[in-house]
């Protein structure tokens, strides 16, 4: 039997790496990156708690500038196209902060979890596979798939990415 890691991994690599590299998803972390360049992790953590003071308020503009853009458009067109199996879907830039979300996450700042620990700070190649888990909001149980990404033009690592997979339907 082929374990639910296997199984993400492969979808990974025949259907996500391919959308990964939209022109429109590299370009907003590019964007990114050139703006938080010389961020500095008290930087990080003010725009992180500014992030979680939005949550759940009619005026989220740090939220908005995430999840309102062509680029988290593409995210939810992939879920879409998924059938179910892709249940969520965020890129990170180089510091770790969200650049484009499929929706809103609990927080901004993912550069201290594996998600982006295992994947950007390990290199090109970096690969996190999460243990499956249910998740209460989707009422499903999920695996987390992050991977490095990296710029199509010259193969520079730019940021990461993570997927959420539907465990039952891999």
């Amino acid at each position: 039997m082929v374990e639910p890691a296997e199984k993400a991994r492969a979808y990974i690599a025949a259907a996500v790496k391919g959308w990964a590299a939209d022109p429109s998803l590299i370009e907003a972390v590019r964007a990114q990156n050139l703006r938080h360049k010389m961020m500095t992790q008290e930087d990080i953590d003010t725009l992180d708690r500014q992030w979680r003071q939005e949550l759940g308020r009619s005026q989220s503009p740090l939220i908005s500038s995430v999840v309102d853009t062509a680029a988290s458009d593409l995210l939810r067109d992939q879920i879409e196209l998924s059938a179910g199996l892709i249940t969520e879907v965020f890129v990170m830039d180089a510091v770790g902060l969200n650049v484009a979300a499929s929706g809103i996450t609990s927080d901004y700042w993912q550069g201290d979890e594996a998600k982006f620990t295992e994947t950007y700070q390990k290199g090109e190649d970096g690969l996190h596979i999460s243990d499956v888990e249910f998740d209460e909001s989707a009422h499903l149980y999920q695996i987390q798939a992050s991977f490095s990404l990296l710029d199509p033009e010259d193969g520079t690592l730019i940021g990461a990415i993570t997927v959420g997979l539907n465990a039952e339907q891999l």
